[in-house]
């Protein structure tokens, strides 16, 4: 009774083991969901395989279509332009809310360009970067680096200014402060944008790697999509699901076990 009581409380809390029985039965109410719709015919199966097949499809291409090397270069190409969007935005975001001369001269680009659709600049990235890896760790930058910038700047305004009057009170220079007051008060809400923001990157690999591109799991899709093999197409969608929840829980897990005081 007093489980039921705070699952369904406003805000309420329970265990983790509570919580991983609920999500392992989200998960599997909906590929149940998923195999009924398709095997009942609901929605043809040539356009929604069951869940069989695609698991299926995706050994078939695993072991005998190389997709584990499209796997590895995918994630390369979207750690790689994450990390560079990180480089970046991290100081960036924390001049324009330390500075306001900053702040004022830079968020007004950023808002223009994080509006602009990143499937619409592909051609011009193109042009500016040529056809190969560039062009590609570009697209999935522009699309992670503008959301990111204003959710770190965002997180350093949220310090408390008491902290960083303490800190001048006892001597620390702007750059003490930066790295010893603002950016470890900012830590965990920075470490929980920056799961959300590689989430976001994921998102902008198809787009990535339908242009001008051999290898990739966008290739693959787009690749398979051609001959409508939805099993291998929905594969592909699985593979990139599977690779953000895995990234996404062991993130979740770093940020509870270092930030256990919240």
């Amino acid at each position: 009774m007093a489980l039921r009581s705070a699952l369904f409380a406003y805000r309420g809390e329970s265990s983790p083991r509570t919580d991983l029985i609920l999500a392992v039965v989200a998960l599997a109410g909906f590929f149940i969901i998923w195999y009924l719709i398709s095997a009942f015919e609901i929605v043809p199966q040539r356009f929604l395989p069951t869940p069989i097949d695609v698991v299926a499809a995706l050994w078939t291409m695993l072991t005998v279509n190389n997709f584990i090397e499209d796997i590895w270069i995918s994630v390369a190409r979207v750690w790689g332009a994450f990390a560079l969007s990180v480089a970046f935005a991290v100081p960036i975001g924390i001049w324009m809310s330390s500075y306001r001369i900053v702040g004022t001269l830079i968020e007004p680009v950023v808002d223009f360009i994080r509006y602009l659709p990143v499937p619409a600049l592909v051609p011009l990235l193109i042009i500016w970067f040529g056809i190969g890896e560039a062009s590609k760790i570009a697209v999935l930058f522009m699309g992670t680096f503008f959301q990111l910038v204003l959710l770190i700047a965002d997180d350093a305004k949220r310090v408390p200014k008491e902290f960083i009057e303490i800190g001048y009170t006892l001597g620390g220079k702007p750059r003490n402060i930066t790295k010893d007051i603002v950016l470890r008060s900012m830590m965990p809400s920075l470490v929980d944008n920056l799961r959300i923001t590689l989430g976001w990157c994921w998102t902008w690999i198809i787009v990535a790697e339908i242009v001008a591109a051999n290898s990739g799991i966008g290739h693959a899709i787009w690749s398979m999509r051609r001959f409508l093999k939805t099993p291998e197409v929905m594969a592909g969608i699985l593979t990139i699901g599977i690779i953000g929840l895995v990234t996404d829980q062991l993130i979740r897990v770093a940020h509870r076990r270092y930030f256990r005081y919240l």
